[in-house]
């Protein structure tokens, strides 16, 4: 039997993060919540995941200062950051933390399911085979949008 993908969602507002692992659950990942980073990390040292998903304005520990000790925890790990506020140098710290990507709020559902699928991709332990197509998406399909 195939175990789900397991995301990690990092969000300080309920809503959003609601909103996101409706859409993720909804294709057949499985998605671990945080309200801060401190949070996510704690989670990434208990389980273990595939990709993560990264509110860049979270108090306590942002999610460009969680990222470096989330990829420690699991190296190589991809995490992705989102917010609807970013600069030239935010992106700029993000990718020196080594995001996987950077994505930008409000996020068409479409592109979400496509920038989580690339990472699942590019993650070793978290590739997508031919018999583990998460829910009712396609892939092609996704690219192609």
């Amino acid at each position: 039997m195939h175990t789900p993908h397991r995301i990690l969602c990092a969000d300080d507002d309920t809503a959003v993060r609601s909103g996101v692992v409706d859409l993720l659950t909804g294709i057949g990942l499985d998605v671990l919540e945080a309200e801060t980073g401190l949070e996510a990390i704690e989670l990434a040292r208990e389980s273990r995941i595939d990709a993560a998903l990264l509110d860049l304005h979270m108090p306590g520990c942002t999610g460009i200062e969680a990222l470096p000790r989330l990829r420690e925890l699991q190296r190589g790990l991809p995490c992705l950051v989102y917010s609807g506020d970013w600069t030239d140098p935010l992106r700029h710290e993000a990718e020196t933390a080594g995001a996987f990507g950077i994505l930008c709020k409000p996020i068409k559902p479409i592109e979400l399911r496509s920038a989580i699928l690339r990472a699942l991709e590019a993650w070793p332990d978290g590739f997508l085979g031919p018999d583990s197509d998460p829910g009712a998406f396609n892939r092609r399909g996704l690219h192609d949008a």
